[in-house]
């Protein structure tokens, strides 16, 4: 059932703004993704391009689940690694609270965390270059869809298309 929004039609989830807005970096919009440790996409999520990052950082880890080998849901993971933009206090609040181990690095106006885990952050580059072959898929380079639901379900068709090629590598050797 669509929901009547300012005089228009609107599918139900979808954003006013249609997840697209001024950034720096121009009109668009971001992708809020959770790989694993070896890149693998487990959950994506779209905001407008001027929304901050830590305004998201909750919905998209409340959103993923890892089906664990004994059977066993898990919807907590040990570390997180996220970049500046996700430096802020009500962030690490979250993670605390859920016994999360923060990897973000501080921004110049704060003051330095001892415990900031260098080595791990490092290895941040891998949900980077997930993010980077996310958007040489056309359809998600450019946006072609209007909707911000649309261009989510896109983005979920995209991983797993990246499951089926990882499944197929792992039959041939």
């Amino acid at each position: 059932m669509q929901r009547l929004v300012g005089g228009k039609n609107r599918p139900p989830g979808e954003v006013p703004d249609h997840a697209l807005g001024r950034s720096r970096g121009g009109f668009g919009t971001k992708l809020h993704l959770v790989t694993d440790g070896n890149g693998v996409p487990l959950q994506v999520l779209a905001s407008a391009g001027q929304r901050h990052e830590c305004l998201f950082a909750e919905p998209v880890l409340t959103a993923t689940e890892v089906h664990c080998a004994n059977g066993r849901l898990r919807t907590r993971p040990r570390q997180v690694a996220g970049d500046k933009g996700y430096s802020y206090l009500a962030v690490r609040r979250y993670l605390r609270r859920r016994r999360i181990k923060p990897v973000i690095p501080t921004r110049k106006d704060q003051k330095a965390d001892p415990n900031f885990d260098r080595p791990t952050y490092r290895r941040r580059n891998v949900v980077e270059r997930c993010v980077g072959w996310l958007k040489e898929n056309r359809r998600l380079g450019t946006r072609h869809e209007k909707l911000a639901v649309s261009f989510t379900a896109m983005a979920k068709w995209a991983i797993v298309r990246r499951y089926f090629r990882i499944l197929d590598s792992s039959d041939r050797t």
